[in-house]
């Protein structure tokens, strides 16, 4: 049971000393790309939205037949 506590405090020393390597964008880095992010995400969003309704009005049409 010790070898266990021992073996998950030594993975968090590892987890700490590996975080400070970490190049941290800036807060403007940071609100530019979740900007992007989200904007794509929207864009897309809005495509598949417009292709979805596209496929159900030609389904519409091919069933009325």
């Amino acid at each position: 049971m010790i070898k266990l506590f021992r073996r998950i405090s030594k993975y968090l020393h590892d987890v700490r000393l590996e975080l400070k390597k970490v190049n941290w964008p800036t807060r403007r880095e940071f609100v530019v790309f979740t900007g992007i992010v989200l904007g794509s995400v929207l864009v897309i969003g809005l495509f598949f939205w417009g292709l979805d309704n596209v496929f159900l009005a030609l389904l519409q049409l091919v069933i009325r037949r």
